[in-house]
């Protein structure tokens, strides 16, 4: 079974992700963006029993950023790290800056609909007006 590493900026906190991940997104929804300070977010959602959080959880702080979502960062360096949803107790969204040696690429560009307005997506993956699947593709590329 494959093992992936995550660490925040300081490396403070360090976890492990065993198996692999889901599908991989760019996420450009407006919180997304704000987390990050980026134009998108690359993510992955993976079961919780995937991750093993290994040193630092004194330094996790979180905040909630909607009724359903609680995103975690590093409370040292400020470092995005993962998020967990009340609505699927078993799934955690994973922040793909923080990992080491991924091998999965995008998917997909989701929440394309409130994406930066200075920013042009360019790589050629479908768009998605929001999740994959709850609608129809803004954009389909042949590349």
């Amino acid at each position: 079974m494959s093992i992936i590493k995550g660490k925040c900026l300081c490396e403070s906190v360090t976890y492990e992700i065993s198996g692999p991940l889901g599908a991989v997104y760019n996420c450009h929804c407006s919180k997304c963006r704000r987390w990050h300070g980026a134009p998108f977010r690359a993510r992955a959602s993976i079961e919780a029993s995937q991750f093993q959080m290994q040193t630092g959880e004194e330094f996790l702080a979180s905040f909630k950023s909607s009724d359903n979502v609680t995103k975690y960062f590093c409370k040292v360096c400020g470092s995005p790290l993962h998020s967990t949803y009340s609505d699927k107790p078993n799934v955690i969204g994973i922040a793909l800056g923080a990992l080491e040696g991924v091998e999965s690429k995008p998917e997909a560009n989701i929440f394309t609909a409130s994406k930066a307005s200075w920013y042009e997506i360019t790589d050629g993956l479908p768009q998605y007006e929001s999740w994959p699947g709850s609608e129809s593709k803004v954009r389909e590329t042949n590349s």
